[in-house]
Order: structure tokens, then C-alpha cells, then sequence
């Protein structure tokens, strides 16, 4: 018997620390690991000790023999992966560096942001005993796009929340919620309090088109879409009309295909999660029953990965329509498939999509590829996309990109989302690379004493567990910096910023009120038999917050 990853792999590696004879690929120090879309256990060489499947932070990894019919194709892809990429020989663990001399008292560090790669920082910064950490976030609840992001039929991804609060339970550790840096804080003030501030902000805004019609009332950015169906509080009032009978999504990476999976699928299973309650009951007067989405290129390029391309196979009363014509490779195709497994594999479960009869009364979930969208049209609203079709060429660099043909159609649709990318945003009193989005840095180094982790460290890329490493890096940056005496000593410390803190932000979230909102949340669950349901209304989270009653932590026991 051997261990398996699965879906909802995170690739946070912490399953690769614990593996006795390295059979988990690629590890944080191989050049696949930041664009690997999950970790792979060798079947060979897995001596079925479960150390792994211990240290799993999103329970993703099962022994063979207990995969659910699902899943059964992972044990394939796991295998797949070794035969281009052969376990390496002579591995040993690396010895642990020596520990710097710590004769420095106490450093404070800020982290800004309290999503995954905030969580993973500060799970960096207090390995060290002589750390405290403030932590800040404008929202009144933690947790950034695990929970506001992950699509709610995934809890398995959500559960990494659960490795967080080893950090939220220390006491060198403070969470302050509903407060906003910029309006509460200054940067300055954080630097006056802190030796290191952290920035760990995300990229918040979405990428636009910029096409005519894009600002048509019916189009939408879908990451509002999903921040309206997982409650963000931002987003809680938007109205989204699904009215029509089709949707068209540009984009075909993850977040479309979430975006796709949710508009069609049965909405008693999405009664059964944590979705947010008025997206839950818009769904169940939706008239949508198919959505398209377009890719500018072709199934070997395709930006979704192939656990969330696999999945969609197993969506009760959901056809998967893809035409067997887009699917013939060229030459540069044809050896991508006989060079990469995931390419091989993605092409291959393109082709058995293609290969299904479609059923009568089934909703529809259709892949458009070679296809790019050139002007939303409508009188006041959506009514149509026209899309030219593409042709994949060579640019100067040798990179294949797509060009647009005269050969143009019109796919008619009252709602469009675009899917194509996050974007980061200015942070006041940091620099800023317009081009990129992102902070500019050096390994997470922006300037003495500030840095940044996440997205706007390194732009939107990669899935939850990435966030890891890049913190890793960061940290590992500012432990030197410190360690080296190169920060300043900060003239005020934890008390005075309590101080401060009582008379810009009285009645902020803390740790405390935040697990009164948990718990209230998850109770309400259990009524209906769900994990939790979600409060989207702010001044409600607030006010349930200001109350911090002193409760003992309330959350899922790991199995």
C-alpha cells in the first residue's frame, strides 16, 4: 500500500519535512516547485508510514486502498509525475543551521494582513522565542481568501486554517481585526511600535479586459462574483442577474472553473456548505444552465490545474462539452504531451470530455478554447460576446502566444464574469511597480524594516500552500536583518500600542472576538447541518466582536 495526494493538495510541503525517505516531489528546494499544481508521492518508495498524512494541513493525503471512486485517478497522477521526473539518488535530511546568538531582547514585528501568507509568516516569526507578533486586518474576520476565496464545496482546502491557530494561541501573539492601516495606523506608527512590518496585503483589485461594453450593467469581475457568494462583507449587497440561460466566463484558469461549478451545480449539495446565505438563495432561482469559458489558447496551455479539470467530471447532472476539434495538437503540442505528464493528462481528460454523450436535461459546462473575447454588447446591459477565434504563433522570444483571426462570432449571454487574473494594489507609503503590481523587493526586503510575503511580494501566483515558502524567505530575511543589528529599536512597544490602539480603533476585533464570531457561526451550522453559516453584514460581525467574551476555542478536532 502506498500514500496518495489528492485534490485538495495545498503545497505547503509540510508533508515533505516529515517523509523518512523523500518520496514526495517536488520539494521547496527543486526548480517544479513554484509551478507545480500539487506535491506527488512515489509509489515505489513509499514505505506506508503515514507521516505524511499526520502533517497534512488540508487532509489530502489517504493510503491507496482507502481512495473514494473520485479520487482513484490521483493514485495515476501521483505515479505519472516519476516518470519524467525519477527519484533523485542520495538524499539525506539537511542539517539544521546553527542558531544565531539571540542577545537582542524581544523583536516586534507587524504583519499586515491576516490571510495564508500573513498565517504563514507569523507561524515563521514565532518558531523563535523572542518574538512577538501584532497582526492586522481591515476585515472583521481572519483568514483573507481561504475564506472569502475558496470556492464552499472545498472544505477540505479551508480546513488549513486549522494549522493557523497554533500562532493565534501564543502569547507573544495579538490579533487586531476591523482595523485598517492607513485610517487607524499609519505606516510610520507601525515602524514607531515595531521593529519589521510584514505586508502581507494580497492582490486585491481584479485585471480588466478592456474591450468595448466591459462596463455594461450584467459584467462582472468574478472575483466579486465569489467574494459575493463566500460573504465577503463588501460584497454581501451586490446583485448578480441569472436571469438568463447562459453565462460566459473569460478565463479558464481555477477561479473559472469554481465560478463555472457553482453556477451549475445541484443546489442542494451547496446547502449542504458554508456559502453564503443570499448567494445560496439567488442560486436557487438561477435559470442558468450552461457557461461557457474561454481560454485564448489551447488545452495544453490551459491555466486550471488538473485536480480542479478532473473534478468537474464528477458533477451530478453536469455535462462537460468540449469540441474534439480543438483538441488536435500541433507539433509544439505534441511534444509538450510527451514531455510533461500534467500536459498529457490535461489533454488526455480533455479528450474524454469530448468522448461523452451529453444528456438530456443536464446543465452544461462548455470549454471554448482558442477563443478571445472582442467587445461585450447590449443595449444598457449584456447581451452577447463577440469572440474571435485564435491562432497560437511564435513571438520574438519563441514563446507561443495568441493572435487573433478574422474568423469572429457571437455567443449571446446575460451575464459575462472576466476571469483573468488578480492585481495588486498600491500600498500607501511603499513603493509600487506599476507593471507588475507588486511591491518591488529583494527576497522579501523592501527597505530597512519593511517588508512583504504573499501576492504582493511576488504577484498573484501559485495556491495556498506556496505562501509558505515565500514566507519562509521573508522571514528568514528579517531574522538576519535583526540578528545582525541592522533594525531599529522601536520606541514604543506592545503596551503603548495597546495605548494608542484604545483611542484610534476602541472597538476593534481581537483574537477573542473573533472566536465569539467562529462560534457563533458554527453553531448556527449545526443547526442546519452545515459547517457554519456565515455572517456577511460588517456592523453585525462588529458588533457580535466588541462583545470578546472570554470563550475557549471553539473549532473541528482533527481526525
Amino acid at each position: 500500500m502506498a500514500y496518495v495526494i489528492t485534490q485538495t493538495c495545498c503545497n505547503d510541503a509540510s508533508c515533505v519535512a516529515v517523509c523518512p525517505v523523500n518520496c514526495i516531489h517536488p520539494t521547496p528546494d527543486e526548480p517544479q516547485f513554484g509551478s507545480a499544481e500539487m506535491l506527488h508521492i512515489d509509489p515505489q518508495t513509499c514505505i506506508d508510514c503515514g507521516a505524511c498524512a499526520d502533517a497534512c494541513p488540508v487532509e489530502a493525503i489517504l493510503p491507496d486502498d482507502k481512495l473514494e471512486p473520485s479520487q482513484t485517478r490521483f493514485a495515476e497522477i501521483n505515479a505519472d509525475y516519476y516518470r519524467t521526473h525519477p527519484m533523485p539518488d542520495g538524499w539525506s535530511p539537511l542539517a539544521p543551521a546553527p542558531a544565531a546568538p539571540r542577545d537582542r531582547g524581544t523583536l516586534r514585528v507587524a504583519v499586515v494582513g491576516a490571510g495564508p501568507a500573513a498565517c504563514y509568516a507569523a507561524q515563521e516569526l514565532l518558531e523563535r522565542s523572542d518574538v512577538e507578533v501584532e497582526m492586522f486586518d481591515r476585515l472583521p474576520t481572519p483568514f483573507g481568501l481561504v475564506r472569502a476565496g475558496v470556492a464552499p464545496d472545498h472544505p477540505g482546502t479551508k480546513s488549513v486554517t486549522e494549522s493557523f491557530e497554533w500562532s493565534f494561541r501564543r502569547e507573544a501573539f495579538a490579533l487586531h481585526l476591523d482595523t485598517e492601516i492607513g485610517r487607524d495606523l499609519t505606516h510610520a506608527e507601525l515602524l514607531e511600535h515595531h521593529h519589521a512590518v510584514v505586508y502581507a496585503v494580497g492582490a486585491s483589485a481584479d485585471r480588466r479586459l478592456g474591450i468595448p461594453g466591459e462596463d455594461l450593467a450584467g459584467s462582472h469581475a468574478a472575483t466579486e462574483f465569489v467574494a459575493w457568494y463566500n460573504g465577503h462583507p463588501d460584497y454581501a449587497d451586490r446583485t448578480f442577474d441569472l436571469s438568463g440561460e447562459r453565462a460566459v466566463i473569460v478565463g479558464n484558469g481555477n477561479v473559472a472553473i469554481d465560478v463555472a461549478r457553482i453556477l451549475t451545480m445541484d443546489v442542494d449539495e451547496l446547502a449542504r456548505t458554508d456559502i453564503a446565505d443570499h448567494a445560496l438563495e439567488a442560486l436557487r432561482h438561477s435559470n442558468v444552465r450552461e457557461v461557457v469559458l474561454l481560454g485564448r489558447r489551447g488545452p495544453v496551455q490551459a491555466a486550471y490545474s488538473n485536480p480542479e479539470f478532473l473534478a468537474l467530471g464528477d458533477l451530478n447532472g453536469v455535462d462537460i462539452v468540449i469540441d474534439e476539434s480543438d483538441l488536435v495538437l500541433d507539433a509544439a503540442g505534441e511534444r509538450a504531451v510527451a514531455h510533461d505528464p500534467a500536459v498529457a493528462m490535461r489533454v488526455q481528460l480533455a479528450r474524454e470530455y469530448a468522448a461523452r454523450t451529453p444528456q438530456d436535461g443536464n446543465r452544461r459546462i462548455v470549454f471554448r478554447y482558442f477563443t478571445a473575447p472582442e467587445e461585450l454588447f447590449g443595449t444598457g446591459r449584456v447581451e452577447g460576446v463577440r469572440i474571435a477565434h485564435t491562432e497560437l504563433v511564435e513571438n520574438s522570444e519563441g514563446a507561443l502566444v495568441a493572435r487573433t483571426t478574422d474568423d469572429v462570432e457571437v455567443i449571446d449571454a446575460g451575464l459575462v464574469l472576466r476571469s483573468i487574473g488578480y492585481r495588486g494594489v498600491p500600498v500607501p507609503d511603499l513603493p509600487f511597480d506599476d507593471q507588475r503590481a507588486v511591491v518591488p523587493n529583494t527576497g522579501g526586503r523592501v527597505e530597512t524594516g519593511v517588508y512583504v510575503t504573499g501576492w504582493i511580494k511576488r504577484g498573484p501566483s501559485g495556491v495556498i500552500g506556496t505562501n509558505k515558502g515565500c514566507a519562509k524567505e521573508t522571514v528568514a530575511a528579517l531574522f538576519a536583518d535583526f540578528d545582525a543589528g541592522r533594525l531599529t529599536q522601536p520606541e514604543g512597544d506592545r503596551r503603548s500600542l495597546g495605548t494608542l490602539l484604545a483611542e484610534r480603533r476602541p472597538d476593534r476585533v481581537d483574537l477573542d472576538g473573533w472566536r465569539a464570531i467562529d462560534a457563533a457561526e458554527r453553531a448556527a451550522g449545526r443547526v442546519s447541518g452545515r459547517p457554519r453559516i456565515k455572517i456577511t453584514d460588517r456592523a453585525a460581525l462588529v458588533d457580535l466582536g466588541r462583545r470578546r467574551r472570554r470563550l475557549p476555542f471553539i473549532g473541528s478536532v482533527r481526525r
